[in-house]
Protein backbone atom coordinates (compact mmCIF):
# COMPACT_ATOMS: atom_id res chain seq x y z
CA UNK A 1 0.00 0.00 0.00
CA UNK A 2 1.47 3.23 -1.21
CA UNK A 3 0.46 6.27 0.88
CA UNK A 4 1.21 9.91 0.51
CA UNK A 5 1.50 12.52 3.98
CA UNK A 6 1.27 16.37 3.23
CA UNK A 7 4.48 17.32 6.06
CA UNK A 8 4.13 21.03 5.70
CA UNK A 9 0.96 22.13 6.66
CA UNK A 10 0.46 21.45 10.22
CA UNK A 11 0.74 24.22 12.98
CA UNK A 12 3.99 22.00 14.87
CA UNK A 13 6.55 21.97 11.28
CA UNK A 14 7.43 19.16 9.88
CA UNK A 15 8.73 17.83 12.13
CA UNK A 16 5.63 16.09 13.97
CA UNK A 17 4.21 14.87 10.92
CA UNK A 18 7.36 12.82 9.91
CA UNK A 19 7.84 11.37 13.41
CA UNK A 20 3.69 10.60 12.88
CA UNK A 21 4.86 8.67 9.51
CA UNK A 22 7.82 6.87 11.09
CA UNK A 23 5.02 5.35 13.82
CA UNK A 24 2.54 4.54 11.14
CA UNK A 25 5.19 2.64 9.37
CA UNK A 26 6.15 0.82 12.65
CA UNK A 27 2.19 0.20 13.43
CA UNK A 28 0.56 -0.66 9.64
CA UNK A 29 2.81 -3.37 8.45
CA UNK A 30 0.72 -3.12 4.89
CA UNK A 31 2.54 0.42 3.86
CA UNK A 32 4.67 -0.77 1.36
CA UNK A 33 5.67 3.05 0.59
CA UNK A 34 5.13 6.45 2.25
CA UNK A 35 5.96 9.80 0.86
CA UNK A 36 6.79 12.42 2.76
CA UNK A 37 5.81 15.45 0.19
CA UNK A 38 7.09 19.09 1.52
CA UNK A 39 10.03 21.14 1.33
CA UNK A 40 12.88 18.31 0.88
CA UNK A 41 15.69 20.16 3.52
CA UNK A 42 12.91 20.56 6.15
CA UNK A 43 12.09 17.16 6.09
CA UNK A 44 15.42 15.25 5.66
CA UNK A 45 16.81 17.36 8.49
CA UNK A 46 14.00 15.90 10.13
CA UNK A 47 14.58 12.58 9.29
CA UNK A 48 17.65 12.91 10.29
CA UNK A 49 17.18 12.79 14.16
CA UNK A 50 16.84 8.93 13.84
CA UNK A 51 18.73 6.33 11.96
CA UNK A 52 18.67 4.24 10.13
CA UNK A 53 15.93 6.13 8.02
CA UNK A 54 12.95 3.45 7.05
CA UNK A 55 13.35 2.22 3.50
CA UNK A 56 9.87 2.80 2.91
CA UNK A 57 9.84 6.64 3.15
CA UNK A 58 10.68 8.70 -0.25
CA UNK A 59 10.62 12.38 -0.52
CA UNK A 60 8.57 14.24 -2.86
CA UNK A 61 9.85 17.82 -3.16
CA UNK A 62 7.54 20.86 -2.93
CA UNK A 63 8.35 24.18 -2.44
CA UNK A 64 5.42 25.76 -1.69
CA UNK A 65 3.10 25.62 1.14
CA UNK A 66 -0.83 26.81 1.27
CA UNK A 67 -1.22 28.35 4.40
CA UNK A 68 -4.11 28.70 6.63
CA UNK A 69 -5.07 32.02 5.70
CA UNK A 70 -5.54 31.66 2.01
CA UNK A 71 -8.04 31.41 -0.06
CA UNK A 72 -8.69 27.71 -1.38
CA UNK A 73 -9.58 28.26 -4.79
CA UNK A 74 -6.86 31.15 -5.37
CA UNK A 75 -4.31 29.42 -3.52
CA UNK A 76 -4.65 25.98 -5.51
CA UNK A 77 -4.17 27.85 -8.67
CA UNK A 78 -1.63 30.02 -7.82
CA UNK A 79 0.48 27.49 -5.75
CA UNK A 80 1.08 24.61 -8.26
CA UNK A 81 4.00 23.47 -6.43
CA UNK A 82 2.69 23.80 -2.86
CA UNK A 83 2.77 20.26 -0.68
CA UNK A 84 -0.80 19.45 -0.94
CA UNK A 85 -1.19 19.91 -4.67
CA UNK A 86 2.14 17.81 -5.15
CA UNK A 87 0.25 14.96 -2.49
CA UNK A 88 -3.13 15.20 -4.54
CA UNK A 89 -0.95 14.71 -7.65
CA UNK A 90 0.74 11.36 -6.50
CA UNK A 91 -2.89 10.18 -5.84
CA UNK A 92 -4.16 11.74 -9.53
CA UNK A 93 -1.18 9.37 -11.14
CA UNK A 94 -1.74 5.97 -9.36
CA UNK A 95 1.48 6.64 -7.06
CA UNK A 96 -0.17 6.80 -4.36
CA UNK A 97 -3.82 5.25 -3.04
CA UNK A 98 -4.45 7.42 -0.33
CA UNK A 99 -3.35 11.17 1.28
CA UNK A 100 -3.20 12.49 4.59
CA UNK A 101 -2.48 16.18 4.89
CA UNK A 102 -3.30 18.32 8.22
CA UNK A 103 -2.94 21.51 6.23
CA UNK A 104 -5.86 24.11 5.01
CA UNK A 105 -9.07 22.16 4.85
CA UNK A 106 -10.60 24.65 2.05
CA UNK A 107 -7.42 23.63 0.12
CA UNK A 108 -6.89 20.09 0.40
CA UNK A 109 -10.69 19.97 -0.24
CA UNK A 110 -10.47 22.24 -3.37
CA UNK A 111 -7.16 20.46 -4.89
CA UNK A 112 -8.98 16.77 -4.12
CA UNK A 113 -12.04 17.87 -6.13
CA UNK A 114 -10.51 19.95 -8.72
CA UNK A 115 -7.75 16.82 -9.43
CA UNK A 116 -9.38 14.08 -8.36
CA UNK A 117 -12.66 14.22 -9.31
CA UNK A 118 -15.99 12.49 -7.71
CA UNK A 119 -16.69 8.87 -7.99
CA UNK A 120 -18.79 7.74 -10.71
CA UNK A 121 -22.16 9.04 -9.87
CA UNK A 122 -21.35 10.83 -7.03
CA UNK A 123 -21.79 14.74 -7.19
CA UNK A 124 -20.52 16.34 -4.03
CA UNK A 125 -17.51 14.77 -1.82
CA UNK A 126 -18.61 14.95 1.60
CA UNK A 127 -15.92 15.25 5.11
CA UNK A 128 -16.90 12.25 7.68
CA UNK A 129 -15.97 13.29 11.23
CA UNK A 130 -16.03 10.52 13.65
CA UNK A 131 -17.46 11.48 16.82
CA UNK A 132 -17.38 9.54 20.02
CA UNK A 133 -20.47 9.37 22.37
CA UNK A 134 -20.98 7.36 25.26
CA UNK A 135 -21.88 4.33 24.21
CA UNK A 136 -21.29 4.88 20.78
CA UNK A 137 -19.27 6.51 18.03
CA UNK A 138 -21.58 8.07 15.62
CA UNK A 139 -20.27 9.65 11.80
CA UNK A 140 -21.27 13.16 10.81
CA UNK A 141 -21.45 14.19 7.04
CA UNK A 142 -21.33 16.52 5.76
CA UNK A 143 -18.63 18.29 8.70
CA UNK A 144 -17.57 21.01 6.38
CA UNK A 145 -17.10 20.33 2.54
CA UNK A 146 -20.03 21.66 1.46
CA UNK A 147 -22.00 24.96 2.77
CA UNK A 148 -24.77 25.02 0.02
CA UNK A 149 -26.51 21.49 -0.46
CA UNK A 150 -29.73 19.84 -2.26
CA UNK A 151 -31.80 17.37 -1.13
CA UNK A 152 -30.07 14.73 -3.98
CA UNK A 153 -27.05 15.86 -2.49
CA UNK A 154 -27.57 15.04 1.23
CA UNK A 155 -29.37 11.92 0.51
CA UNK A 156 -25.44 10.59 -0.78
CA UNK A 157 -23.97 11.71 1.83
CA UNK A 158 -26.41 9.45 3.79
CA UNK A 159 -25.18 6.57 1.69
CA UNK A 160 -21.65 7.36 1.90
CA UNK A 161 -21.55 7.64 5.77
CA UNK A 162 -23.70 4.64 6.34
CA UNK A 163 -20.77 2.87 4.09
CA UNK A 164 -17.84 4.53 6.29
CA UNK A 165 -20.15 3.85 9.51
CA UNK A 166 -20.28 -0.14 8.32
CA UNK A 167 -17.41 -0.27 6.51
CA UNK A 168 -14.91 0.93 8.58
CA UNK A 169 -16.53 1.40 12.19
CA UNK A 170 -17.57 -2.57 12.05
CA UNK A 171 -21.71 -1.18 12.53
CA UNK A 172 -23.51 -4.13 10.95
CA UNK A 173 -26.41 -2.06 10.02
CA UNK A 174 -26.22 1.94 11.09
CA UNK A 175 -28.55 3.77 12.16
CA UNK A 176 -28.92 6.72 9.95
CA UNK A 177 -30.75 10.23 11.06
CA UNK A 178 -31.10 13.51 9.24
CA UNK A 179 -30.51 16.02 11.66
CA UNK A 180 -33.49 18.77 11.97
CA UNK A 181 -35.93 20.42 14.65
CA UNK A 182 -37.64 18.06 15.15
CA UNK A 183 -38.44 14.32 15.04
CA UNK A 184 -41.79 14.66 13.19
CA UNK A 185 -41.46 13.51 9.51
CA UNK A 186 -42.77 17.41 8.89
CA UNK A 187 -40.57 19.27 10.79
CA UNK A 188 -37.65 21.19 9.10
CA UNK A 189 -36.98 23.54 6.28
CA UNK A 190 -37.40 22.73 3.02
CA UNK A 191 -33.71 20.91 2.26
CA UNK A 192 -34.62 18.61 5.15
CA UNK A 193 -37.82 17.71 4.32
CA UNK A 194 -36.84 16.63 0.76
CA UNK A 195 -33.99 14.77 1.63
CA UNK A 196 -36.15 12.64 4.21
CA UNK A 197 -38.48 12.17 1.41
CA UNK A 198 -35.13 10.44 -0.45
CA UNK A 199 -33.58 8.73 2.31
CA UNK A 200 -37.05 6.89 3.24
CA UNK A 201 -36.69 5.30 -0.25
CA UNK A 202 -32.91 4.30 0.08
CA UNK A 203 -32.13 1.38 1.28
CA UNK A 204 -30.81 2.37 4.50
CA UNK A 205 -31.42 1.47 8.11
CA UNK A 206 -33.44 5.28 7.95
CA UNK A 207 -34.66 6.43 11.28
CA UNK A 208 -36.08 9.91 10.46
CA UNK A 209 -35.16 12.77 11.67
CA UNK A 210 -32.97 13.37 15.00
CA UNK A 211 -32.18 16.49 16.81
CA UNK A 212 -29.35 17.51 18.81
CA UNK A 213 -29.79 16.19 21.97
CA UNK A 214 -29.98 12.89 20.08
CA UNK A 215 -26.53 12.72 19.13
CA UNK A 216 -24.87 11.62 22.28
CA UNK A 217 -27.88 9.30 23.69
CA UNK A 218 -26.62 5.32 21.41
CA UNK A 219 -29.64 6.43 19.54
CA UNK A 220 -27.92 7.20 15.67
CA UNK A 221 -24.99 6.15 14.43
CA UNK A 222 -24.90 8.11 10.96
CA UNK A 223 -25.85 12.04 11.09
CA UNK A 224 -26.78 13.62 7.88
CA UNK A 225 -26.55 17.56 7.39
CA UNK A 226 -25.34 19.98 4.93
CA UNK A 227 -21.55 21.11 5.70
CA UNK A 228 -22.66 24.73 7.00
CA UNK A 229 -24.61 22.74 10.11
CA UNK A 230 -21.95 20.29 10.42
CA UNK A 231 -19.25 22.36 11.28
CA UNK A 232 -20.91 23.92 13.60
CA UNK A 233 -21.83 20.63 15.40
CA UNK A 234 -18.89 19.47 15.32
CA UNK A 235 -16.36 22.69 16.62
CA UNK A 236 -19.15 23.11 19.16
CA UNK A 237 -18.34 19.33 20.14
CA UNK A 238 -14.54 19.94 20.23
CA UNK A 239 -15.10 23.13 22.07
CA UNK A 240 -18.14 21.83 24.71
CA UNK A 241 -15.63 18.55 25.61
CA UNK A 242 -12.24 20.55 25.88
CA UNK A 243 -14.52 23.53 28.41
CA UNK A 244 -15.85 20.62 30.49
CA UNK A 245 -12.38 19.29 31.29
CA UNK A 246 -11.11 22.63 32.59
CA UNK A 247 -14.22 23.26 34.14
CA UNK A 248 -14.04 20.13 36.03
CA UNK A 249 -10.71 20.46 37.02
CA UNK A 250 -11.04 24.04 37.93
CA UNK A 251 -14.44 22.80 40.31
CA UNK A 252 -12.44 19.63 41.41
CA UNK A 253 -9.45 21.31 43.30
CA UNK A 254 -11.44 24.22 45.18
CA UNK A 255 -11.53 22.21 48.45
CA UNK A 256 -9.38 19.32 50.23
CA UNK A 257 -12.34 16.70 50.18
CA UNK A 258 -13.10 17.35 46.51
CA UNK A 259 -9.53 16.88 45.56
CA UNK A 260 -9.66 13.43 47.22
CA UNK A 261 -12.81 12.40 45.21
CA UNK A 262 -11.03 13.84 42.01
CA UNK A 263 -8.12 11.39 43.29
CA UNK A 264 -10.76 8.34 43.80
CA UNK A 265 -12.26 9.13 40.16
CA UNK A 266 -8.75 9.49 38.41
CA UNK A 267 -9.08 6.31 36.59
CA UNK A 268 -12.60 7.10 35.52
CA UNK A 269 -11.57 10.49 34.52
CA UNK A 270 -8.44 9.20 32.79
CA UNK A 271 -10.54 6.64 30.52
CA UNK A 272 -13.15 9.63 29.66
CA UNK A 273 -10.62 11.87 28.45
CA UNK A 274 -8.79 9.14 26.11
CA UNK A 275 -12.55 8.46 24.56
CA UNK A 276 -12.72 11.97 23.66
CA UNK A 277 -9.03 12.58 22.55
CA UNK A 278 -9.52 13.58 19.02
CA UNK A 279 -6.65 12.39 18.22
CA UNK A 280 -7.80 8.94 18.52
CA UNK A 281 -9.06 9.27 14.99
CA UNK A 282 -6.51 11.60 13.75
CA UNK A 283 -8.53 12.94 10.84
CA UNK A 284 -11.65 13.27 9.25
CA UNK A 285 -11.72 11.30 5.79
CA UNK A 286 -13.26 13.06 2.25
CA UNK A 287 -15.59 10.63 0.73
CA UNK A 288 -16.79 10.75 -2.52
CA UNK A 289 -13.28 11.36 -4.57
CA UNK A 290 -10.93 8.98 -6.96
CA UNK A 291 -9.15 8.63 -4.23
CA UNK A 292 -8.84 7.98 -0.50
CA UNK A 293 -8.38 11.63 1.30
CA UNK A 294 -7.68 12.22 5.09
CA UNK A 295 -7.85 15.83 6.35
CA UNK A 296 -5.74 15.92 9.78
CA UNK A 297 -6.72 18.75 12.49
CA UNK A 298 -3.66 21.73 11.74
CA UNK A 299 -2.87 20.99 15.44
CA UNK A 300 -2.20 17.19 15.20
CA UNK A 301 0.65 15.93 17.05
CA UNK A 302 2.64 12.89 16.01
CA UNK A 303 -0.08 10.05 17.44
CA UNK A 304 -3.05 12.15 15.16
CA UNK A 305 -1.42 11.85 11.93
CA UNK A 306 -0.33 7.66 12.56
CA UNK A 307 -4.08 7.25 13.63
CA UNK A 308 -5.15 9.31 10.63
CA UNK A 309 -2.56 6.92 8.31
CA UNK A 310 -4.73 4.31 9.90
CA UNK A 311 -7.92 5.43 8.81
CA UNK A 312 -6.69 5.81 5.21
CA UNK A 313 -4.67 1.88 5.84
CA UNK A 314 -8.61 0.95 6.41
CA UNK A 315 -10.12 2.60 3.96
CA UNK A 316 -8.13 1.45 1.58
CA UNK A 317 -8.42 -2.19 3.25
CA UNK A 318 -12.20 -2.65 3.00
CA UNK A 319 -12.78 -1.30 -0.49
CA UNK A 320 -15.04 2.32 0.77
CA UNK A 321 -14.68 3.78 -2.54
CA UNK A 322 -15.50 0.96 -4.94
CA UNK A 323 -18.36 -0.02 -2.22
CA UNK A 324 -19.65 3.89 -2.63
CA UNK A 325 -19.37 3.42 -6.15
CA UNK A 326 -21.89 0.47 -6.07
CA UNK A 327 -24.54 1.87 -3.95
CA UNK A 328 -24.49 5.41 -5.34
CA UNK A 329 -25.06 3.67 -8.34
CA UNK A 330 -27.62 1.45 -6.92
CA UNK A 331 -29.99 4.19 -6.04
CA UNK A 332 -29.35 6.39 -8.86
CA UNK A 333 -32.45 6.36 -10.10
CA UNK A 334 -34.01 8.00 -7.07
CA UNK A 335 -31.51 10.17 -6.69
CA UNK A 336 -31.37 11.83 -10.18
CA UNK A 337 -31.34 15.75 -9.26
CA UNK A 338 -34.04 17.88 -10.14
CA UNK A 339 -33.77 20.50 -13.40
CA UNK A 340 -31.71 23.41 -13.01
CA UNK A 341 -28.11 23.82 -12.95
CA UNK A 342 -25.96 21.88 -10.12
CA UNK A 343 -24.55 23.97 -7.76
CA UNK A 344 -20.86 24.45 -7.43
CA UNK A 345 -18.88 22.88 -4.17
CA UNK A 346 -18.55 25.04 -1.53
CA UNK A 347 -15.45 24.29 0.85
CA UNK A 348 -15.25 26.09 4.26
CA UNK A 349 -12.24 28.20 4.81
Amino acid sequence: MRIAVDVMGGDHGCGVVVDGARLALRTYPAISTLFLVGNQTEIKAALSSASPVDSRLEVIHAAEVLTMEEKPVLAVRRKKDSSVVRAVELLKDGRAEALISPGNTGGVVTASTIKLRPLDGVERPAIIAVIPAPENDFVLVDAGANVECRPHHLAQFAIMGSVYSREVLGYARPRVGLLSVGTEDLKGNDLTQETFKLCKQLRLNFIGNVEGHDLFDNGVDVVVCDGFVGNIVLKTCESLATSIFKWLRKELSRTPKRQLGALLAKGAFRAMKLRMDPEAHGGAPLLGLNGNVVIAHGSARSQAIMNAIGQAVRAVQHKVNQIITRDVAAAARLLKPASGPSLPPVPMP
